[in-house]
């Protein structure tokens, strides 16, 4: 009985807090009308922004779209429902690495803000008593986001490419049946995520060595279970080798080491740092050798395990950690995995690889048809002497409103690319914090729906011109004296 009514005050806290949304949301409602003309092609309609992603930043740039009253929108992910980004599925840690107080999806709205929903859910001392936001609780608050703003998501469509045909793009999708499907669309928003430019990155040396069944990456879905008793070697000093250590020694491994390159484990986390209005709000408007510095410099600070991340592994005895240890080959002796250090063979059960991604837009079905065309920054910027860095010159260098550029402002494709908007993890060097970041959500966000707004109003403002010379509505209706 007593689980019954705790069950019915959440329900009844969750409904007032949805009523609350809704009144918010129409106080604020002005205008009050969309504002883009409806447009089709051979019968079919035509969106104004198809967005690639359900995750928390396509939600809330369509939500963003939708506060400036364009609402020919819609989202596209290729999970179930439930299942968009990766709280869920390869994300490992306990709770979310960034301070419980960040907002973002809510773009500025108390009501719509975690903290709102998650004292509704388990009551306001059970905010002041939490260190961080649970990412399972996340993927719920993402959840109860898209319902309470009945946001136009299809599930289950995998985005297989994009063609520029006659000024607007066609989007081919496939579901999970094998059926195709066609969208038009005049904007496409890519909201892919952290491996949203290029894919996640497994050494030659492991791929080319090891059967499939020995090695995963820490994307990839993994039966910890079936590890017990295992030894396990992890490769990576970034949060997330740290997180699946962490999973594997929890789930019963025999032993974990975890071995890194670098000389210490990174200490020093950037992102905290970033988190300032000033750097989060106009670090796009920066020359780009200062964007270029403070790039090389969060790059190479790396994102290093929080200190809770830490004991989640330290507090087993049979986790051991190994710097200045990279490995740089692999075989199989009998059973056993063979990892070549500098500090002589290691043998393990099985790997696991968490050295991040790769970026290269070539190696995603999605945009490898148009790649080549792609400005990066190597294209359009030379470091000074002395300050190369490989990594961020193959990151696609953007124009203010998170579209690609050319490589070659004469390239065909130069019209289509203006209308595809970077909103990835791919877009940090030329965009700062923004696509695939909880930290730089609402500035991003915010900085894109305008983008997108005000490229569709300048493209219609022929339309929109004759729309206003044609606009006969009388306000005085009467010019007879009020009745009495």
């Amino acid at each position: 009985m007593a689980a019954d009514s705790e069950t019915l005050s959440v329900e009844g806290e969750l409904a007032a807090l949805n009523a609350a949304v809704r009144r918010d949301l129409d106080i604020i409602n002005y205008p009050r009308h969309a504002w883009t003309p409806r447009l089709s092609r051979d019968g079919a309609p035509v969106l104004d922004v198809a967005i690639i992603g359900a995750g928390q930043g396509g939600l809330a740039t369509a939500f963003a779209l939708q506060r400036g009253n364009i609402t020919n929108v819609r989202i596209f992910d290729r999970a179930p429902r439930g299942g968009e980004g990766p709280w869920i599925t390869f994300a490992r840690m306990i709770t979310l690495r960034t301070p419980k107080y960040v907002t973002g999806p809510d773009l500025g709205i108390p009501v719509l803000t975690p903290r709102a929903w998650y004292e509704a859910r388990y009551g306001a001392q059970a905010w002041q008593d939490l260190g961080k936001i649970p990412r399972e609780d996340w993927q719920a608050y993402l959840d109860w986001y898209r319902a309470v703003l009945d946001l136009p998501v299809e599930n289950d469509r995998s985005f297989e490419r994009v063609e520029w045909d006659d000024g607007l793009l066609r989007l081919t999708f496939r579901d999970s049946a094998g059926r195709e499907h066609r969208q038009w669309a005049r904007k496409l928003v890519l909201a892919t995520g952290i491996d949203g430019n290029g894919a996640w990155h497994v050494p030659d040396f492991i791929r080319d060595a090891l059967p499939r069944d020995r090695y995963a990456h820490t994307s990839d879905p993994i039966d910890f279970a079936a590890l017990k008793g295992k030894r396990i070697g992890v490769l990576g000093a970034g949060a997330s080798a740290f997180d699946n250590a962490a999973t594997a020694l929890e789930a019963g491994a025999a032993s974990v080491a975890l071995c890194l390159r670098r000389k210490v484990i990174p200490s020093v986390n950037p992102y905290r740092w970033m988190e300032n209005t000033g750097f989060l709000a106009h670090f796009p408007s920066l020359p780009d050798v200062l964007r270029w510095r403070f790039m090389r410099q969060i790059y190479d600070l790396n994102q290093p395990p929080p200190q809770d991340t830490f004991w989640r592994c330290r507090r087993h005895p049979t986790f051991s950690y190994h710097t200045g240890c990279g490995w740089n080959a692999a075989r199989m002796e009998g059973g056993d995995v063979m990892v070549g250090t500098p500090d002589g063979e290691k043998r393990f059960d099985f790997v696991i690889i968490g050295t991040g991604f790769a970026t290269d837009l070539g190696r995603r079905p999605e945009t490898a048809s148009f790649a080549g065309s792609v400005a990066l920054w190597q294209d359009r910027f030379t470091p000074p002497e002395g300050e190369d860095s490989a990594l961020l010159s193959a990151h696609p260098y953007l124009g203010d409103s998170y579209q690609f550029l050319p490589r070659d402002a004469a390239d065909p494709l130069a019209p289509m690319l203006a209308n595809i908007h970077n909103f990835t993890f791919g877009a940090t060097p030329s965009m700062g914090l923004s696509g695939a970041s909880i930290s730089g959500m609402r500035f991003g966000v915010e900085r894109l729906a305008r983008g997108l707004g005000r490229a569709l109003f300048v493209a219609d403002g022929a339309y929109h011109l004759d729309s206003l010379l044609n606009y006969t509505t009388p306000e005085l209706v009467s010019l007879d004296p009020p009745d009495a």
